[in-house]
């Protein structure tokens, strides 16, 4: 690929790290584009946030191609991951620290199962607040963190599937099929309210986007190396 490629636009399919926030990964990639191919001044953005602790499908886009990010945002979404019942986080996953625990020994695997079905549909929903959204020209996880307490409005998103695919004790595994705007960890703590216990979010990883499936990515690290041998 040469630099008139990128700059005519590319979708690139990268598998996201552990603990690398979406716009690092954005930043890397245009910096090693322009370094590799000697341009000053590329486009280069993302088309869905992931959270620093989920892993998985990050569509990248270059040049001309940025213009398509809507496209792709306002596509489905399908994401894996585990629930851990009987605790509560206030970010919702591990990001910070247990806060809360819950009593578990009423739930069981067909009451797990029953429960997914509150969540199928058009469902109202509380963005976490500790996320990027912006109120009033701040992040909420600025506020969050500086001990702030902002009102957040809900908002409706859409689940097409909700399966759990195992059970391992307090540790539930899933997967979700979802429209643009779900919090899959506002998803895991109202599943643990709606069992009237508690839950928080251990693993998330994005496998879908649409069309493009984390299984035609690459890393940023096998990315990268395949730039230099162009």
């Amino acid at each position: 690929m040469t630099a008139e490629d990128y700059q005519s636009g590319q979708v690139l399919l990268i598998d996201k790290p552990l603990t690398w926030t979406s716009f690092q990964a954005v930043n890397k990639l245009r910096w090693e584009i322009r370094q590799a191919f000697n341009i000053k001044k590329i486009k280069v953005g993302h088309a869905g946030t992931l959270d620093p602790l989920a892993t998985g499908l990050l569509i990248i886009c270059t040049g001309k191609m940025t213009k398509q990010i809507n496209t792709f945002q306002g596509q489905d979404k399908v994401y894996t991951g585990t629930f851990v019942l009987g605790s509560t986080t206030p970010s919702y996953d591990l990001e910070t620290e247990i806060d809360q625990s819950f009593p578990t020994e009423h739930i069981s695997e067909a009451l797990i199962h029953e429960t997914t079905k509150q969540f199928i549909g058009d469902i109202e929903q509380l963005p976490p607040v500790f996320s990027a959204l912006k109120k009033d020209g701040k992040r909420l996880y600025e506020y969050a963190r500086a001990g702030e307490i902002v009102e957040i409005k809900s908002r409706t998103v859409h689940i097409s599937e909700f399966e759990i695919t195992t059970i391992n004790g307090h540790h539930i595994d899933f997967r979700v099929v979802c429209s643009k705007g779900t919090y899959i960890r506002s998803l895991a703590h109202d599943f643990g309210k709606a069992l009237n216990s508690g839950a928080h979010l251990s693993v998330l990883r994005r496998t879908k986007i649409g069309d493009f499936d984390v299984k035609n990515a690459v890393s940023p690290k096998d990315f990268i190396a395949s730039l230099s041998s162009e």
